[in-house]
């Protein structure tokens, strides 16, 4: 059977939420609306390529364009499993449910789990609490330097993760550690979503992490979409850290990206190769830049800074290929704390081939995937239903 679309492009603009879910208050989310309130906070948003695919056009925003004609399919996804992380969101998106949340530890990790790192690995811990990554090394980056002391925080997110100097630890040594620390988190008592190897170097009062980060993630708690298309030979490209949230389960080629816009190029890249399957990008600078970070500017920003590269996206489609524009989760950069919302997120698609329409609010992320598997004739998810119908109705003739 011949497949509507030879390629498909999913782009996860990752927190880009768009206003809260019927259960946010369940999560303390009440009013979370990331897209919205970056709107509100910084006096408008200055995005007219996903203006023309229908983004203002979800639902109204004060401060954001419609458009009478949108170029793009539209709507948006409420997310059906217990979280509000990274990995639930990625998971759901390929047909997961998730219904046992990922634990978090707001007030640092248990005593006896840090004791058991600290006797497997020979080093003592110093920090345990959630930290910015880059004020966490500013403050105890010398202090490990003398000490040899591992810097181990978390987040919002269910994360452990261990920051030292490249010339204290070795790379090596560091990436043991962390595959000892996967081990112990694995344990029920302790359920960590994923453990991240933070490399830094300098001097104090100079720091810099570098781009020799590394992400240990659980194997996904079932099949997903990608395995069935890697198992059906078609092409898996991994963009960004969507290897490391996968943990390389059916990604057929990864690459690792540095930034949004270095997350873009690369994407652009894979474009111009001749491939049947997925490419799978994840845009993380939104997220860990700017909502974490409760920076509405930045982030409006770089919302602006990405719409100005699709037309180099479209440039690289040809009338086979279907671009899919979405979200994990929200982080309203306006709300309290530093966590993510619970929120619904944005569904664009543009393809050459289909003219433009809005479609019904989906009860689950795991939509995509079942679209996707739809697509190139797979096995389709538990969950989700396919909205290829759907496209196949907007198919121009």
């Amino acid at each position: 059977m011949t497949s509507l679309f030879k390629r498909i492009h999913l782009i996860v603009l990752d927190s880009v939420g768009i206003g809260e879910a019927p259960d946010a208050k369940d999560f303390g989310d009440e009013g979370a609306d990331t897209l919205g309130n970056i709107v509100r906070a910084t006096g408008g948003l200055n995005v007219p390529h996903l203006v023309e695919l229908g983004l203002g056009n979800i639902r109204p925003i004060e401060g954001l364009a419609t458009t009478e004609h949108p170029q793009g399919i539209y709507g948006k996804l409420q997310e059906a499993s217990v979280g509000k992380d990274t990995m639930t969101g990625h998971w759901e998106i390929m047909g997961l449910n998730i219904d046992k949340p990922f634990k978090v530890y707001p007030e640092g990790f248990p005593e006896e789990l840090i004791q058991q790192l600290e006797e497997r690995t020979g080093r003592k811990v110093i920090v345990n609490k959630p930290a910015s990554g880059t004020a966490v090394i500013e403050d105890y980056g010398e202090e490990h330097m003398k000490t040899g002391a591992l810097i181990v925080y978390t987040s919002a997110d269910p994360v452990l993760q261990i920051a030292a100097h490249e010339e204290v630890v070795p790379l090596e040594e560091l990436y043991e550690i962390c595959e000892i620390a996967r081990e112990l988190t694995l344990q029920p008592e302790f359920l960590v979503g994923r453990v991240i190897a933070r490399p830094f170097i300098g001097e104090p009062g100079n720091f810099t992490r570098t781009s020799n980060r590394h992400d240990y993630a659980l194997k996904p708690f079932g099949r997903t979409v990608m395995n069935e298309l890697k198992d059906a030979g078609k092409d898996v490209i991994a963009v960004g850290k969507i290897n490391d949230i996968y943990n390389g389960e059916g990604v057929t080629a990864a690459v690792r990206t540095k930034s949004n816009m270095d997350g873009v190029d690369k994407l652009l890249e894979v474009m111009e190769q001749s491939f049947d399957g997925l490419s799978f990008t994840n845009l993380v600078d939104f997220d860990a830049m700017f909502g974490h970070r409760r920076d509405p500017e930045g982030y409006r920003q770089a919302l602006e800074e990405f719409d100005a590269r699709l037309p180099e996206i479209y440039k690289r489609m040809g009338a086979d290929d279907l671009l899919i524009l979405t979200a994990d989760h929200g982080n309203d950069p306006t709300a309290p704390g530093t966590d993510h919302t619970r929120e619904y997120v944005p569904l664009l698609m543009y393809s050459p081939k289909l003219t433009g329409r809005a479609l019904d609010v989906r009860e689950t992320f795991s939509d995509i995937g079942a679209t996707i598997a739809d697509n190139f004739n797979v096995p389709l998810p538990e969950h989700g239903t396919s909205f290829l119908p759907i496209l196949k109705e907007q198919v121009k003739e």
